[in-house]
């Protein structure tokens, strides 16, 4: 499978995913929001993964992984950018109580510079734009790299301290740390597909992938509960409410990933350290557990617009 063909397929899976969360979410939720959101979450994902996969490599290698991962970063980042714009205009036009078409650009700057949500998109536009300006133009270096990844983690974490639990400082903080820690657990695993091309490599990485997702999922695991136990006033609204049965259908997601994770780990981890696994064959576990990702990140997304 090239890679324009798995861009295309994870685009149709996450699209599909995004229309059933919004059927669960129904009439909580509106569908175009969901999408763009989705796209630019998606987006962000693959950019912080992107940025930071080099550092699985060892000295020896990190260089040439730097430089395959330079074209995909910088279209990452520019859709990313993009979709942020989108769903800026979008934002204001809800808040605003208007239709697309009749949103303004001073329309636009006031809800960007008088709303916290729009200067929470406002600090995701510029890491988005940082990136890409640096992708496009900046030397690829392991310093520069490094800058990279936290500007990207930047943005990242800008909408999920607005969302539902923007006045809640704990819960905020939580779902911050809870999408930070899901972005680098998926967005790295879509970079290696993106960017290892031989058994060797996928030999030297995957090791250090596979700890650094432990890492990850033990802290998505805990911000998740977090987050989830200040939004739920009761466990009745787990079904009663909109967003309430869009978070059973991530929790459930979540698991069968947590589950798929493991096996890889148990059996693709150790063919693929000991050379027995063809890269091809490694790029389709990574396929596989990616589906499920973006399953479960367009239900997210879906969760972030409900309500």
């Amino acid at each position: 499978m090239t890679h324009a063909r798995a861009v295309a397929g994870g685009l149709l899976v996450t699209a599909a995913a995004c229309v059933l969360a919004w059927a669960l979410a129904f009439p909580g939720a509106s569908l175009s929001a969901a999408l763009v959101r989705a796209m630019a979450d998606a987006a962000a994902v693959v950019t912080v993964g992107l940025a930071a996969v080099p550092a699985l490599d060892g000295p020896r290698y990190r260089d040439e992984l730097l430089r395959r991962a330079t074209a995909p970063l910088l279209a990452a980042s520019a859709v990313w950018l993009a979709a942020e714009l989108v769903r800026l205009v979008l934002a204001t036009a809800e808040a605003a109580g208007r239709g697309v078409a009749q949103v303004g650009l001073r329309t636009v700057w006031d809800f960007s510079v008088l709303t916290a949500p729009g200067r929470a998109a406002l600090v995701t536009i510029a890491a988005a734009a940082a990136v890409c300006l640096a992708a496009g133009l900046a030397p690829r270096t392991v310093p520069a790299a490094a800058v990279t990844v936290g500007t990207a983690a930047i943005g990242v974490v800008g909408h999920p301290l607005t969302g539902h639990l923007g006045e809640d400082a704990l819960g905020g903080v939580a779902v911050a740390v809870h999408t930070l820690a899901a972005a680098l657990w998926c967005g790295v695993l879509a970079a290696l597909v993106l960017t290892v091309t031989h058994r060797g490599q996928w030999a030297r990485v995957l090791p250090r992938f596979s700890a650094l997702s432990l890492a990850s999922v033990g802290v998505l695991l805990v911000g998740g509960v977090a987050a989830s136990m200040a939004m739920l006033a009761s466990p009745g609204q787990l079904v009663t409410t909109d967003w309430g049965r869009v978070l059973c259908a991530k929790l459930a997601l979540t698991a069968a990933l947590l589950v798929l994770a493991w096996r890889n780990r148990a059996s693709w981890l150790p063919d693929a350290r000991a050379h027995r696994s063809s890269a091809g064959f490694s790029r389709a576990r990574a396929y596989t557990e990616l589906a499920l990702m973006a399953t479960t990140l367009a239900a997210a997304a879906t969760l972030a617009v409900t309500g």
